[in-house]
């Protein structure tokens, strides 16, 4: 009897692969075959991964769960309440196999290579007059001493700010007492050592104290005349979640109003030293007003997204990835301009491999450009000091049209994309805030632009990642940049739907989310199911962060079902699981996690030998298909469709190095080249690749000597041509 495609077995729950997600992460930090500091780095990164599940992900369960909801929304049926308290289980497990890696392997590894950090047990005398000075005269200054007492209430502490719980007596009185010291944030985690700060290049040896160490030995300078007992160290963790109502009246002030009260939202962990007397935990468990089960008792620093600050550090290159310079894309090296090299063809770019400038030359040309009328674009993320923001801010007082779609509901971006909105309005752009119950999640840039032949012509960027030139250093995704007029005319239908009253038009070449992208996916994952039971040729690919929706997912099983081969690279959470008889015995599911983060999204049927390919902003998830405007379009170019299938796609697909496979219990196992396999890990190819791509650029381009004339000894004039002399740039990794 076929399996009932609605079982929940079938369905891995999402909180819990998105842990699964977390603890490949950890994996790099625990590979003896990752640099060290890279190894820090990712351990730090667990951490900052933990700190927005906690406030959004477990925010949101107990709040269903102190609303009394007992259904789960999810195709695998797990309640709420399950899902908290396997979710414990799991994070109490990695969270000690990250302090395992801290302490027993990565701490002692940084001490043998000149990184060290010392507790305040373990300072020198020199040492302790040295952040004596420093507490004396930097800190001091900036702490707030809070007493605890009827007349002075437990105070509300920031969300993820590092404190220090006091336990007090006045001499001759046995009644404790308690206070709370913050640890400042606007501090360096670690205080630098004596002989640290100034060594060049590389130091013998940088050694650090935390700040909250620094600030225990010296809590004497704060309650002077009490005794001074326990220190503890903790941390809280507060809900972030929140929506919008449908009615508002004002998305940015409502958007506003909810920042405030996030900042006040209800604690949802408890993070305290492992070491803390049972009083204390006690005591804090009340005054924070968390349940017993969400106290995490860390063996050890805490807040370990700390540990960016010693990645950061000078020097040391010997302990990180290898540098690279991002290679510039020959179109637009070889050009006079983006608008001649768009006009030449379509162009597809590979980041963080290739480089991101080309996206900010486009739009600051734009800008600049006295033939450019109008500039419009879509803005969910972007960087804290973005070269796009003060183009399109230049444009606008150059008297240029320029519209931007600002996402104000950017889960934990809303602060910088309030600021960035006003400070475009103050310049003259027109900013639209979209939709109230839809985020705006599409990549999209339109350059309205009278051409030298007096043809107005419009030039069209789509992107499966972000308008920031931060995260595409560390951000893998696909860039397309044309000009041609059925893209072109979607995209400005686009714009008009986004910022005016538009029915949605006949999209010629863009699909659509939520109006039309899942009807779209689940069309061509049957399409594929119905060419393989005729006997065509038919295959399945996706490279995708998220693949969560049930429709999707059953229509895959379907697929399978019919001997369809189906290939997906989900670097994050998946509720599919592969490899069930009956159900998805076609299906392969890898995740790679490696150097950069993975953020394209590509989708390829193989369409009866016709192969078409997809990219776009969306994963395959219930919040892309129905609750987001999203924008997946088709590469038709024949070369840029056999690069998107041919390198990208197969090359990830191949990985065996950083890659792992999932299997049908919902654990992961990391593949490793058989005795007879190359090694191939897809992002160093991909370095590669760009490397010799940039090294032929400059070859073609490097001068020729011009032939000498001589009379040999058979009367002939033999020519000899000078070797190209240009070499690719150094550290490429």
């Amino acid at each position: 009897m076929p399996h009932d495609l609605d079982d929940p077995s079938l369905y891995i729950n999402r909180e819990l692969s998105w842990l699964s997600f977390n603890r490949r992460v950890l994996e790099e930090a625990q590979d003896a075959g990752v640099p060290l500091l890279e190894r820090v780095k990712f351990l730090a990164i667990v951490s900052s991964n933990l700190d927005e599940f906690f406030m959004v992900r477990v925010g949101g369960l107990q709040q269903k769960v102190q609303a009394g909801i007992t259904r789960s929304s999810g195709a695998d049926r797990m309640t709420p309440t399950a899902q908290l308290e396997a979710i414990a289980v799991a994070v109490k497990e990695a969270v000690a196999e990250q302090y395992r890696c801290l302490t027993d392997d990565v701490l002692p590894k940084l001490r043998e290579s000149g990184i060290v950090i010392r507790a305040e047990k373990d300072l020198t005398a020199e040492e302790h007059r040295h952040v004596q000075d420093v507490f004396r005269s930097q800190i001091f200054p900036v702490l707030t001493p809070l007493a605890i007492d009827p007349g002075h209430p437990f105070p509300h502490l920031a969300n993820k700010s590092l404190n220090l719980a006091v336990l007090l007596r006045r001499p001759g009185d046995p009644e404790p007492l308690y206070a709370v010291v913050q640890v400042p944030g606007v501090l360096p985690r670690f205080v630098p050592l004596p002989g640290t700060a100034d060594a060049e290049p590389k130091p013998s040896m940088f050694a650090f104290c935390p700040l909250e160490d620094v600030i225990r030995l010296h809590l004497a300078d704060l309650f002077p005349g009490m005794m001074i007992g326990d220190a503890v160290c903790f941390r809280v963790t507060r809900d972030s979640e929140f929506e919008i109502e449908d009615e508002v009246d004002d998305l940015l002030r409502a958007i506003e109003d909810h920042i405030k009260q996030r900042r006040r939202g209800h604690a949802v962990r408890l993070e305290i030293e492992a070491t803390a007397p049972a009083e204390v935990v006690q005591f804090l468990v009340g005054a924070v007003d968390v349940d017993p089960g969400d106290v995490t008792r860390i063996p050890g620093l805490l807040d370990l997204t700390g540990l960016f600050q010693l990645h950061a550090l000078p020097g040391f290159n010997d302990l990180r990835d290898p540098p690279y310079v991002a290679a510039p894309v020959r179109e637009f090296a070889q050009a006079s301009s983006p608008w001649a090299a768009i006009r030449g063809k379509d162009i597809l770019i590979h980041h963080p491999y290739e480089s991101f400038k080309h996206v900010t030359d486009f739009v600051e040309a734009a800008a600049d450009d006295d033939r450019v009328l109008a500039i419009k674009q879509t803005l969910y993320r972007t960087s804290s000091d973005s070269p796009i923001i003060r183009a399109l801010g230049r444009a606008a007082d150059r008297g240029k049209q320029v519209t931007a779609v600002i996402e104000l509901k950017a889960r934990l971006d809303e602060e910088r994309n309030i600021l960035w909105a006003k400070e475009l309005e103050k310049a003259g752009v027109h900013v639209v805030f979209g939709f109230v119950g839809l985020k705006t999640h599409c990549k999209v840039c339109l350059v309205v632009r009278r051409d030298e032949d007096n043809t107005l012509r419009r030039y069209v960027h789509l992107s499966t990642g972000n308008y920031n030139p931060q995260t595409a250093r560390v951000y893998t995704d696909l860039g397309f940049f044309t000009c041609r007029a059925d893209f072109a005319d979607d995209v400005s239908a686009l714009f008009n739907y986004l910022t005016g009253y538009a029915e949605l038009p006949q999209w010629r070449k863009l699909i659509v989310a939520p109006s039309r992208l899942m009807d779209f996916m689940i069309e061509k994952i049957d399409r594929e199911a119905a060419n393989q039971a005729a006997g065509k040729p038919a295959r399945i690919a996706a490279k995708v962060n998220g693949l969560i929706e049930p429709a999707v997912v059953q229509a895959l099983y379907r697929a399978s079902r019919a001997g369809v081969p189906v290939e997906i690279v989900c670097r994050g959470v998946c509720a599919l699981r592969p490899g069930v008889a009956g159900v998805s015995e076609t299906v392969r599911v890898v995740s790679v996690v490696d150097r950069f983060l993975e953020h394209s999204r590509i989708f390829f049927f193989g369409n009866a030998g016709d192969p078409e390919v997809y990219i776009g902003s969306a994963d395959l998830m219930d919040r892309n298909l129905t609750r987001r405007v999203e924008v997946v379009f088709p590469i038709e170019q024949p070369d840029l469709k056999a690069r998107v299938i041919d390198e990208i796609l197969k090359t990830t697909l191949s990985d065996n190095c950083k890659a792992r496979e999932l299997l049908s219990d919902g654990t992961y196992n990391r593949i490793v080249p058989a005795a007879d396999e190359s090694s191939i890990r897809s992002q160093q190819r991909f370095l590669e690749l760009a490397a010799e791509s940039e090294r032929r650029q400059q070859q073609a381009q490097a001068p020729v000597e011009r032939p000498k004339l001589a009379t040999g000894l058979n009367g002939a004039a033999p020519t000899k041509h000078a070797k190209p002399h240009a070499k690719s740039r150094k550290g490429r990794g």
